[in-house]
């Protein structure tokens, strides 16, 4: 298993536009941030999390050759934006279409913004989605089983949480972005997985994003191999902010993979 982290910054990226951006240095590349997405490879198979408008440069920047499954956390625009995108991965397909899984709002926001790719096969240059919302414990056909769970996003949205296990190896991987807290019930299924990546805005308090504190509480009590911290501010600064880190939590990166499992 592998996943490579194509942005990991929040919802106006970073640096943040016309604005000093005080305490960031931006002579390091690992402080400039795409909205925040990723890339895992399973069992053979490519599945994207999220698409935000930096998707397609991600994707040359960053060597995504193929995708074959879609998981969208939610409808903002920073997730969904990049979509569009996906076209030329389904003429890779042959243009049959791309299943996305979501939540019942992510669905809806995918079929207003791209009706025009609501097909199960698309013509050549063209996106071809197919929606639906995710069920609780499945197999993808590539063997590796995908058990999602609904996350608060705030008081009046909630993001899809997911962890993945790869069949070939029994790797696992847990996703929690775009959440302002993490249920028990999400701690039990994400319980000792390999590697958690969790939203973490800045330090201080936010009604709808995790903080390091409560990122840090939860990383704590699911017990990961490794944590890395995604869907961050300007007011994160990588060298700064890792020296604070407890061992095995980390910041992520734009670039960043991480391999388990592998030989």
């Amino acid at each position: 298993m592998k996943i490579t982290l194509l942005g990991t910054g929040t919802s106006q990226g970073v640096p943040l536009l016309g604005h000093p951006n005080d305490g960031l240095d931006l002579s390091e590349p690992k402080n400039w941030r795409n909205r925040a997405c990723a890339h895992l490879v399973s069992d053979g198979a490519h599945i994207q999390i999220d698409a935000g408008p930096e998707f397609r440069l991600a994707c040359l920047k960053y060597n995504v050759p193929a995708v074959d499954y879609f998981f969208l956390t939610h409808g903002h625009s920073d997730h969904i934006l990049g979509m569009d995108d996906l076209r030329r991965f389904c003429d890779l397909r042959g243009g049959n279409a791309i299943p996305v899984w979501t939540t019942e709002e992510g669905k809806e926001r995918v079929e207003a913004i791209f009706p025009y790719g609501l097909h199960p096969k698309s013509t050549q240059g063209y996106i071809a989605l197919l929606p639906e919302i995710a069920p609780p414990d499945f197999t993808l056909p590539c063997g590796t089983r995908v058990q999602t769970i609904l996350l608060p996003h705030g008081p009046r949205f909630v993001s899809l949480g997911m962890v993945f296990t790869e069949k070939k190896s029994g790797a696992r991987l847990a996703y929690f972005t775009d959440c302002s807290d993490v249920p028990a019930e999400a701690i039990e299924l994400a319980r000792n997985v390999d590697i958690l990546i969790i939203d973490a805005l800045h330090r201080a308090p936010h009604p709808t994003h995790l903080n390091f504190e409560k990122a840090l509480d939860a990383a704590r009590t699911v017990c990961a191999g490794q944590t890395i911290f995604t869907h961050m501010t300007f007011r994160i600064d990588y060298a700064r902010d890792s020296a604070t880190l407890p061992e095995r939590v980390a910041l992520g990166y734009d670039g960043m993979t991480l391999r388990i499992g592998e030989e």
